[in-house]
């Protein structure tokens, strides 16, 4: 299959991990931002296929994990309403807050359906005018401009029984947070090739040239990571800083102009609350004031629903790369992917579920 297969080539792993080998002479330690990535380390043992003195730390992951306690519980809290038809992606349904997923809710006797696409439940609302239609918008920049286009849709047929719960989350913003810890190990960043895909790399061109870390667009295949982390590698041995695009058959550094300006149209930057690291400046997605009618929380009156979060849970090193999932003492134990405790764990996509399925014991 073009653009599979090729790219678990065994014989290209081999070279790529041996070159690797071959330029690296001092430790370096190299982040992954998004969770996919993880989990393709994982699955196919990249990192055992590294040099020792090359160690890969695992960044926030997904949106799903990074969804804070307050908009879980929020979902939770109109998924049980009467009158209420509250819709989502499929992997959101078992998402905990405080108050339980989802599926709790639905168990409850909330009308809770899973969809595929926002434009999904744009249809819903049109098939139940009578009934108020919730959408959970959850993402990074990658799936932001879809969700938009359905508050805009919304907009233009006037359809105000629909509203989204917004959780949306932009990736540089984190990268910053990472970057000024004054406990950050992180020396290099591959970057999620599907976010990329939306934006672009000049954001990231002005993380790199703030803190003088290379950075090198990756995609998500054995060959893919292995090119980047060389790449990487090689800029870290002598001395350049730059973004590298290592994805270059579905990146272009402008990214994707028409699904920018429709995120741009619809959103505005905020200050975003990430689960398991805390408030993060300027990294998140709220509706713009001309679409404040389709915003459930002022809609239904939400903004006071406040949660803290477990005292046990270490995720938040986890997500900073300062320390790995098996090093939680509540990993495997009292956090699992049945009952998880933070972030990284209640996601497939998460770090701590990529350890759990990949490296721990199966449940």
């Amino acid at each position: 299959m073009k653009f599979i297969d090729e790219y678990r080539d065994p014989h290209l792993v081999k070279e790529l991990s041996g070159r690797i080998e071959q330029v690296v002479s001092r430790p370096w330690t190299i982040m992954e931002i998004c969770g996919g990535q993880t989990h393709s380390i994982m699955r196919y043992g990249i990192d055992q296929l590294l040099p020792s003195s090359v160690h890969l730390v695992h960044g926030p992951g997904c949106p799903v994990c990074v969804t804070s306690l307050e908009t879980l519980d929020r979902a939770h809290e109109l998924a049980v309403r009467s009158g209420v038809i509250f819709t989502t992606f499929g992997d959101m349904l078992r998402v905990p807050g405080s108050r339980g997923d989802l599926f709790g809710a639905r168990a409850s006797g909330g009308d809770v359906r899973f969809v595929f696409s926002p434009l999904e439940a744009l249809q819903i609302a049109r098939d139940h005018p009578d009934r108020e239609v919730v959408f959970l918008s959850v993402g990074f920049e990658t799936t932001a401009p879809g969700n938009a286009l359905a508050v805009r849709r919304a907009a233009q047929e006037e359809l105000h029984n629909f509203s989204v719960l917004c959780s949306h989350y932009l990736v540089p913003p984190a990268m910053r947070a990472i970057l000024s810890d004054p406990d950050t190990v992180v020396q290099g960043f591959l970057a999620a090739g599907h976010v990329c895909t939306i934006t672009g790399t000049t954001e990231y061109e002005d993380v790199v040239g703030e803190f003088g870390v290379p950075l090198v667009v990756a995609g998500f295949e054995p060959v893919d990571l292995l090119g980047a982390i060389l790449r990487v590698v090689e800029m870290l041995e002598s001395g350049k800083v730059c973004v590298d695009n290592a994805y270059r058959r579905v990146v272009a550094r402008e990214g994707n102009p028409a699904a920018r300006e429709m995120m741009n149209d619809v959103f505005e930057i905020c200050d975003a609350a990430w689960r398991g690291i805390g408030t993060i400046p300027a990294s998140g997605l709220r509706l713009r004031e001309k679409y404040a009618a389709f915003d459930a929380v002022r809609k239904f009156n939400l903004a006071h629903i406040s949660v803290r979060e477990s005292d046990v849970c270490r995720s938040g090193g986890v997500m900073k790369g300062l320390l790995k999932p098996d090093q939680c003492p509540a990993f495997g134990t009292s956090c699992t992917p049945r009952s998880p405790l933070g972030a990284p764990m209640v996601s497939g996509e998460g770090a701590c579920a990529a350890y759990f399925r990949y490296r721990g014991s199966d449940e």
